[in-house]
C-alpha cells in the first residue's frame, strides 16, 4: 500500500501504522479512509495529500 503525504505539513500517512488520533487501525488504505477524514497534524482534508513514490 502507498504512503500519502500531506503537502501543507509533511505529515506522511502511513497504511501500516493506520492513524490511532482518528481511531483507523494499521492496514487501512488510504483510499479507504472516508472523504471527510482530516490531516491529524493540521486538520487538511485528503484532497491535499500526494502518493509518496518510493
Amino acid at each position: 500500500m502507498k504512503k500519502y503525504r500531506c503537502m501543507p505539513c509533511g505529515y506522511v500517512y502511513d497504511p501500516a501504522s493506520g492513524d490511532d488520533v482518528g481511531g483507523f487501525a494499521p492496514g487501512t488504505a488510504f483510499e479507504d479512509l472516508p472523504a471527510d477524514w482530516q490531516c491529524p497534524i493540521c486538520s487538511v482534508g485528503k484532497d491535499e495529500f500526494e502518493p509518496i513514490e518510493e
